[in-house]
């Protein structure tokens, strides 16, 4: 069987979630599956910043690359549905697109598509004109009836599909993210870990937030939770519990400047550290400095920064919607986003109960262990299989 796999949103060399999606799941698949052929779909004018040669070691794969002008080929997938991803890969039985993208697939091919999320239809509000637009033209609605079948990452995804679009049920397929084998628990003499404090001027105590910086991810109820945090401490004259800091890591995003007026209003603004971008590589490491992990987002179609850091054994508070629950459970605190308050109570009670907090960690390790690249991995080819 002949599998072309969409790999365009690697291009350009980021790692936000549909890039970790693919990259960790192309390079299990090939290490799982030696009989079928992937072939590797690419187009761009400009080359590519990500090196593909990380695949060079696997007999079954290759690479086709086409250097159309993205906007040409858009153009032409949208208004006239040609041409068709299969051909243009080489002839497949196959197509598989790991996230909505434009495209067009002959009848030849049976097409398979990764759902992440139905954000921009729950929550259009935190998404920018532009990418308002980008829907509309792009049609997701449609490229999921088109489908043969949809991998959901979430069970709140595939519900979100059945409600929003009315697909049926039987053509989805719960099939979870991994995490990298890479979060653990780092010993804490290891020597890198005092270089990625120093690398990032971390704080030696600290209540951490890792993601993109925008409101759909609820940072404003994080700086007010904190701010509720120190005042109370202040005025209770807890000096141990004034000296945790929050740092706010992760790439700018859409409505990002009203964030950073938040923290410029915030009484304690000298406590809270951004970090505007935290290299793949140091992930784990600042994970494990971290005292706390917090994340209270509005919305996730599955939430890897959760799940990254009850695997490096840091505790997490999390929000009760979407995904999240499915993804934390029972290892972490789970609350509503909508109240800061509730926010605050939680990361005063982990961090000063010495056994909820050991409770907490031990189990979010637990839960974390459940999800992995390799399961994936075999779970969607077992798909290609049936496909």
């Amino acid at each position: 069987m002949k599998i072309a796999i969409d790999a365009r949103c690697l291009m350009e060399g980021r790692r936000t979630g549909v890039e970790e999606y693919l990259l960790n799941l192309i390079l299990n698949l090939l290490e799982i599956d030696t009989k079928n052929e992937y072939v590797l779909f690419l187009n761009s004018w400009k080359n590519p910043k990500f090196d593909f040669s990380v695949f060079s070691r696997f007999k079954n794969v290759r690479i086709k690359r086409w250097r159309v002008p993205n906007k040409i080929l858009n153009f032409s997938f949208w208004y006239l549905g040609w041409p068709h991803i299969d051909k243009l890969a080489g002839g497949a039985d196959i197509v598989f697109m790991p996230n909505i993208i434009f495209g067009s697939v002959s009848k030849e091919a049976k097409l398979i598509v990764t759902i992440h999320d139905l954000s921009f239809e729950r929550h259009n509000e935190y998404f920018s004109p532009k990418r308002k637009m980008w829907h509309i033209f792009i049609n997701p609605k449609k490229i999921c009836q088109k489908a043969d079948k949809i991998i959901a990452v979430s069970s709140s995804s595939k519900n979100d599909l059945v409600s929003f679009y009315k697909i049926s049920p039987e053509k989805v397929m719960v099939i979870h993210n991994g995490v990298d084998d890479k979060f653990k628990i780092i010993n804490r003499n290891d020597e890198k870990l005092i270089k990625i404090k120093e690398k990032y001027d971390l704080p030696y105590k600290f209540i951490l937030y890792l993601g993109t910086i925008e409101p759909r991810k609820n940072i404003f109820g994080i700086i007010r939770a904190f701010n509720r945090w120190q005042k109370k401490a202040e005025i209770s004259g807890d000096e141990e519990l004034t000296k945790y800091k929050l740092v706010i890591a992760g790439e700018k995003g859409w409505m990002q400047e009203k964030i950073f007026r938040e923290i410029e209003t915030s009484d304690y603004k000298e406590k809270i550290q951004v970090i505007n971008f935290v290299r793949d590589e140091d992930k784990e490491y600042v994970y494990n400095l971290a005292s706390l992990f917090v994340y209270p987002s509005f919305f996730e179609g599955f939430g890897f920064p959760p799940l990254e850091a009850m695997k490096c054994g840091v505790p997490v508070i999390a929000s009760n919607n979407s995904s999240l629950p499915e993804v934390v459970g029972g290892g972490g605190l789970l609350i509503d986003p909508d109240k800061p308050d509730e926010i605050y109570k939680a990361m005063k009670e982990v961090l000063t109960d010495k056994k909820l907090r050991e409770d907490i960690t031990k189990k979010g390790l637990e839960k974390s262990l459940e999800f992995g690249w390799k399961k994936t991995a075999r779970a969607t080819l077992d798909l290609f299989n049936k496909a």
